[in-house]
């Protein structure tokens, strides 16, 4: 299977994501990258604003995944690899971690926001893949630390397209993976994993759980090792370190 797909450029839209499911409810799937020079109403996990600043990457992947859902809860995990391997390339010194389940981050800075989005069935079952990369500014408001590429690297000789043709290729092969086998994406994750052996907190609901974090299940549930000995494992929501965001 090819994974040449053809690049929109849309210029300022509401979001990529939105874009892609407008295309979607048309019947217009198509396996294809939708960016935006800016987004006016962009957004993350649980309908987080993702503030869209300028020179900064809005993209989404948009394509059939005939594997379905199946495949569709291993991408969270291959769509953060996909962003590490990427930073990997255009800034190799940076110490890129992934926070589970998918947000890149330098030093608990966020480099990156991802959120996948699914709908269809059978044959039109879709993928909407939002990756946002912070490449010329670090967002400012938005509740926690965010750095950026050109800060990482200390020059401004990366654009948001060249980010784009690095990515390209990284996420083409984290979903060759994924749709093979989530072994070899638990395996990569948790290299790079963030706060693997120490304490964290995870908000879930209106809760919160400490514990240490232990290990990705095999179906990329946090496993969480409780003060009493116990194990839980968490299949969502928002961790953090224990003394830090």
């Amino acid at each position: 299977m090819s994974f040449d797909w053809p690049v929109y450029h849309l210029g300022v839209i509401d979001s990529t994501n939105t874009e892609a499911q407008r295309r979607a409810r048309a019947g217009q799937i198509e396996n294809c990258w939708l960016v935006a020079e800016a987004q006016t109403a962009g957004r993350g996990r649980l309908q987080r604003p993702w503030l869209s600043s300028s020179g900064n990457l809005f993209s989404t992947a948009f394509f059939r995944e005939p594997g379905g859902i199946s495949i569709a809860a291993r991408l969270p995990f291959a769509t953060a690899l996909a962003v590490s391997d990427t930073a990997a390339i255009v800034v190799p010194s940076a110490p890129v971690r992934l926070k589970w389940p998918n947000d890149a981050r330098v030093d608990q800075a966020k480099l990156s926001g991802i959120l996948i989005e699914t709908g269809g069935q059978g044959q039109d079952f879709w993928v909407a893949a939002g990756i946002g990369i912070n490449v010329a500014e670090s967002p400012e408001g938005t509740g926690q630390a965010a750095t950026c590429i050109h800060a990482l690297r200390g020059d401004t000789l990366v654009s948001a397209e060249d980010v784009l043709s690095v990515l390209r290729k990284t996420f083409a092969h984290r979903l060759q993976q994924a749709r093979h086998s989530f072994a070899p994406i638990r395996e990569d994750w948790l290299k790079v994993a963030e706060g693997l052996g120490q304490t964290v907190r995870v908000n879930v609901s209106d809760s919160s759980i400490e514990g240490i974090f232990e290990d990705m299940a095999e179906d990329g549930a946090l496993i969480l090792r409780l003060p009493n000995g116990e194990r839980q494992m968490i299949r969502a929501g928002d961790v953090s370190l224990i003394g830090r965001t």
